[in-house]
């Protein structure tokens, strides 16, 4: 519970919840058709979840079941006594259409001038697609995690031929239509005061030769709502070959403020001048401790653990005010413990020789003192970089079936859509409906005006 609770949740616990769901899911499946139907069973002690109801804007189809006009024992005239409705929620299956873009033509009878209807400008030039199907293939492969071949198999049981180049050649197109977008995103990103930062491999086709070598990809995201901000949350994601530190250097020249991330080497020189300012992450402690203690049933590890929850069992209880309450609870509060834990820790590590594993554990955390507990004086920070790994769980679900990416510009392309995707989703939008408005108006969009096109200032039909 503790794990769960104030852990990062892919600690071994990823595959076990999935084994878990699986089961869980026969489980119910075969309950269900052990369930006696014919008789009414007796209520269960047990709390069951309450239905809702259905949402208002699905469309609603009434079908009449007309009974007899006369009665099935005597044969007298049956008079109505109302009706009893029952609801039933039903699937209709995705379909495509065909749209004829008719444009009329008009001549002048004075001077013989023709004027022609103007039509949508199209995302892509003289391409076949609209922009619900752009849409749906983007989704598809990168919030679905659907690869591109798989879409095609999909599309041809309705009949619709569509062959992953063609589909492949679709993304690549709308990768460089909407780059400028992309690059507003960034812009927004790099103005906050605070980011969380991370990364995470993806294999990278390598040309004609058949291998694959290792490129990262990159997120920074600006989150500020945990601490009552009302500006909207945004993650920015970048592709590079390789996690050299020269890449986030260059990805964040234009930052100033404090980066929240773990401690890759590569930050380091970020924080050299004063410009970054860095905030650790107390996730990756408590995983130290976690791992070990799984490893050896340590006590120390396990009292380390419980005093690490403690802590964050503040953090619960703050999350969503404002920046100075946050503030004025954790300095309250927070700070004893901490000052608490420093001196234990240094304490246990005393006793411990210098090559254990658990003394470097510790070592870890008091060597990043400062940095782990500079969110005490600062109401905006977080105790941990959670965000930023929350935001990269596309990627690694991705991953798993895309095996690899074809090459470093597709990479850059992937960043792109996740880049909107998953900013759309932070805004609580649907990725589908806003990709398929911005394809809808983007080819004809002026580029001076790109940042209208960011998720949160959209207005969607409904």
């Amino acid at each position: 519970l503790r794990r769960m609770q104030f852990g990062r949740s892919s600690e071994k616990l990823n595959k076990e919840i999935a084994q878990l769901e699986l089961r869980l899911e026969e489980l119910e499946t075969e309950q269900s058709l052990e369930a006696p139907i014919a008789h009414i069973t007796p209520a269960s002690p047990a709390k069951k979840p309450v239905r809702g109801p259905l949402p208002e804007h699905l469309p609603r189809e009434t079908r009449r079941h007309s009974g007899p006009c006369y009665c099935p024992d005597c044969g007298g005239e049956l008079q109505s006594m109302g009706v009893d409705t029952r609801e039933e929620l039903e699937y209709i299956p995705a379909r495509f259409k065909v749209i004829y873009h008719e444009r009329e033509k008009l001549a002048c009878r004075g001077c013989d001038t023709v004027v022609q209807a103007e039509v949508p400008a199209r995302p892509i030039e003289r391409g076949l697609a609209g922009p619900g199907l752009l849409a749906h293939v983007i989704v598809s492969k990168f919030v679905d995690h659907l690869p591109l071949y798989r879409q095609s198999d999909i599309y041809a049981r309705e009949g619709i031929t569509l062959e992953r180049s063609t589909l492949a050649g679709w993304i690549g197109q709308l990768g460089q239509l909407m780059a400028p977008l992309g690059d507003a995103l960034g812009r927004y990103v790099l103005a906050g005061n605070k980011l969380h930062a991370d990364d995470t491999p993806v294999p990278v086709l390598k040309p004609g030769l058949g291998k694959t070598k290792t490129g990262r990809f990159w997120t920074y995201v600006r989150d500020d709502r945990n601490a009552g901000q009302p500006e909207p949350a945004a993650a920015w994601f970048q592709y590079t070959p390789d996690r050299k530190g020269e890449r986030p250097r260059e990805h964040l020249k234009d930052f100033t403020g404090t980066l929240q991330a773990d401690a890759y080497a590569g930050f380091h020189h970020l924080y050299q001048g004063g410009k970054i300012q860095e905030a650790a992450c107390w996730a990756h402690v408590r995983r130290k401790f976690h791992d070990f203690a799984e490893a050896n049933d340590s006590p120390i590890a396990n009292e380390a653990l419980l005093r690490i929850a403690a802590i964050y069992a503040i953090e619960q209880a703050v999350r969503g005010e404002p920046s100075e309450v946050r503030k004025a609870e954790r300095q309250a509060r927070a700070g004893p413990l901490l000052a608490d834990l420093k001196a234990w820790l240094g304490g246990q590590q005393r006793k411990l020789s210098k090559k254990s594993e658990l003394s470097k554990v510790i070592h870890y955390a008091l060597a990043r003192w400062p940095a782990l507990t500079r969110y005490v004086d600062d109401g905006l920070l977080e105790i941990d970089n959670n965000i930023a790994e929350n935001a990269l769980r596309c990627v690694a679900l991705g991953r798993k079936n895309y095996l690899f990416a074809g090459s470093d510009a597709g990479g850059e392309r992937a960043a792109l859509m996740y880049s909107l995707l998953a900013t759309a989703k932070l805004n609580g939008i649907n990725p589908e409906a806003y990709l398929r408005h911005v394809l809808t108006v983007i080819a004809a969009h002026p580029i001076n005006r790109i940042e209208e096109l960011l998720p949160w200032n959209v207005v969607l039909p409904e």
